[in-house]
Order: C-alpha cells, then structure tokens, then sequence
C-alpha cells in the first residue's frame, strides 16, 4: 500500500488512479490528520508526501515520521514545486528517499516509486537450508527428506541442524555432546552415537549425508544420491 498526502483533489485523484493501475495500491489525503489516522491501522510501503499542505506540512510530517519507532524506516518521495531547491534539499537532509518537482509526469512518479521500492525494500530472510534433497526449515522447525517429512525428537532436530550449518566440518562426539546436551551433561559419548544412528534411519537415503570420520567424530557433507 502506499500513501499520498497531497491536498489537491484533481491531482491526487490522478496518482491513485495511476498508482493503482499499474500494481501499486494506494490511498490518498489531503492533510496530515488524515494520513495520521489511516497510520493507526496500516503502515505503508511508501509515501508520497507533498510540502505544501494546509495545516501540518509535509517537512514537519517527515520529520515525526523519522521520529517514530514504527515509521522511521517508511520510504518517503517528497513531491516539491518546481524550483524550490531549498525544500529539496531540506526533505533529502531529514531522510526522503527521493523527491519529484512540480508539475510531474505519471509516468516518471511511477517510475521513481518503482526505484525508491527497489533500492529499499529488504530482502527477504529464508531460515531454510538445502542440502542435496533434504531440506530444514528452521522457522517451522521441519525436516524433509526426498520430499518428505521427517519426524524427529528435540535433540535429532539440533543436531542435525548443527551438522547442517557447518557443511563439510568435522565434529567429535565430545563437540556434540557438548554442544547439544550441554557442558554440564553427565552422560558418555554413546549417546551421540545412538542419535545419529536414529537420525540416519529417519532421514532415509538423505541419512547417507550424514558421515562419520573414523577415530574422530561426524559431518555432514552433501553426496549425490
């Protein structure tokens, strides 16, 4: 969603429509106490914020939106009247991503929000690790294994993830044991050997990642099945 604040009805009529015929819904306002509300309830992709507005300005508008913990991060294009180098200047100080001079095209507002959208948006963070065909996905704490889905205990789970995040690395049991039952675990280096014997079993062929470096420990490394 992005917002448009702009007090000029025939003009802000026309953003929106552009906006949201080319795959950019939108909402408009004509002062800030509008925009304020609608903040309440939904927080933009982006804003486009005119400087001249009655009441609240768009610079003092920026300004709080930087100040909020919430807000402080919106992308902000501030739409200025053609040669008013100060107030572009200003809005670039206080954090705008960009800005567009009065009287703009369609066609270039589109173009500057595509650009802004781009250069700002986060990338998307996966918590998934694929190795050959087995795939942990850390966020929903879930194992498939050829397609699929592999029921295992807390400690498979750990362990394998911590094999899986360290591909090629060899640990020892005492490592593992360490790392998995903790510093403080009374019991021998067997239970790690009975866990990846049953951790190898569950994950079928994709159990034959998981190998063992005679005399030193386990790692998991990926094999062409």
């Amino acid at each position: 969603m992005i917002y448009i604040v702009e007090d000029d009805a025939g003009i802000r009529d026309m953003m929106t429509y552009t906006l949201g015929s080319t795959g950019f819904p939108s909402r408009g306002f004509a002062d800030a106490e509008g925009f304020w509300d609608a903040l309440k309830n939904e927080i933009p992709e982006l804003v486009i914020l005119d400087i001249m507005l009655p009441g609240e300005d768009g610079i003092q508008i920026l300004k709080r939106l930087r100040a909020g913990a919430s807000t402080q991060d919106i992308p902000v294009i501030m739409a200025t009247a053609k040669g008013t180098e100060f107030d572009k200047i200003t809005g670039l100080d206080l954090g705008a991503d960009d800005y567009l001079a009065k009287p703009f095209g369609m066609m270039e507002m589109t173009s500057r929000v595509r650009a802004v959208l781009r250069r700002t948006r986060k990338p998307v963070q996966t918590h998934e690790l694929r190795i050959g065909k087995l795939v942990i996905n850390d966020s929903e704490h879930s194992v498939l294994s050829d397609g699929m889905r592999v029921m295992l205990t807390l400690k498979e789970y750990e362990l394998l993830l911590l094999l899986a995040r360290n591909m090629g690395r060899v640990f020892t049991r005492d490592n593992l044991l360490s790392a998995i039952w903790g510093i403080d675990y009374d019991g021998e280096t067997r239970t790690v050997d009975v866990h990846i014997r049953t951790l190898r079993a569950k994950l079928g062929k994709c159990g034959e990642y998981i190998s063992t470096v005679r005399g030193v420990g386990y790692r998991l490394e990926d094999t062409q099945l």
